[in-house]
């Protein structure tokens, strides 16, 4: 594939990836895959789709800012140990083998779809909590448990972060939250944190491929602005239910490719 082709194809893959991330999330299932189909390293495929994916986050972040009314006691503990975490995640992946992280891509593409799937399930089994009206009368104890999860979640998001929003929002709805709309916003920003620190940490280890994540940055953009532009007019089940197929049919190639060779 010459570079034109290449740089056409992984502009497509990164819009529907942005498309995807505006509509449902999941978009990591396509932009990721799209650079090892194109013989970027495994580990260097991870750190440049997590930077090429991170603006659309951030704008996405930008609008939420405006339903983020959660007292610093609260959200202060989180960001940090989000911040901590990613970094974490994102030296682990570094440290990691290329031929290591092969061998893990299709177990994470694989626990990223379930997470995706049944992430609404968990948040449903997390309904029976006590719910909490008054975030400013959370318990220490309460926001440092949530604290710990999330330094869990974040590692994970550092590391390679597909589904993470789906536990997130599991992880606030076990804290007592209730309010859909603010836990969306807390989520969003979270997600921003865990992955800034992930790519400072990875652009100052000069883990990115620069060419192919410029190229994919500019098509998340367009994709992320298209996502939310239609996002209203889709039927969500269906563009769920298209997120699990991709990642399903992601991790099957995955665990097939090393029984037929490259």
């Amino acid at each position: 594939m010459d570079f034109f082709a290449q740089a056409m194809f992984l502009f497509l893959a990164a819009a529907i990836a942005g498309a995807l991330n505006a509509l449902a999330g999941g978009g990591s299932f396509i932009s990721f895959p799209a650079l090892l189909f194109v013989q970027v390293p495994a580990v260097e495929a991870n750190a440049t789709n997590t930077v090429a994916l991170w603006p659309g986050l951030g704008a996405s972040a930008l609008a939420y800012f405006k339903r983020l009314n959660v007292p610093s006691r609260l959200l202060t503990p989180l960001l940090v140990t989000s911040v901590a975490g990613g970094w974490a995640g994102a030296m682990l992946l570094l440290k990691t083998p290329q031929h290591t992280f092969m061998r893990l891509i299709p177990w994470l593409l694989l626990a990223g779809t379930l997470l995706f799937a049944f992430g609404n399930s968990l948040r449903s089994l997390a309904g029976q909590i006590t719910v909490v009206d008054d975030l400013t009368n959370m318990s220490w104890r309460t926001i440092a448990a949530g604290s710990i999860a999330e330094l869990l979640v974040a590692v994970y998001g550092g590391y390679f972060g597909a589904g993470i929003g789906f536990v997130t929002l599991a992880m606030l709805a076990m804290m007592g939250m209730h309010d859909i709309h603010a836990m969306g916003a807390i989520r969003t920003v979270l997600a921003v944190a865990i992955n800034a620190a992930a790519v400072v940490t990875f652009i100052v280890a000069r883990a990115v491929l620069w060419p192919q994540c410029l190229i994919m940055i500019a098509g998340s953009l367009v994709g992320g602005w298209y996502g939310a532009h239609y996002a209203q007019k889709s039927d969500p089940r269906k563009v769920r239910g298209l997120v699990i197929a991709v990642g399903i049919a992601m991790s099957a190639y995955f665990f097939a490719k090393p029984l037929f060779g490259k």
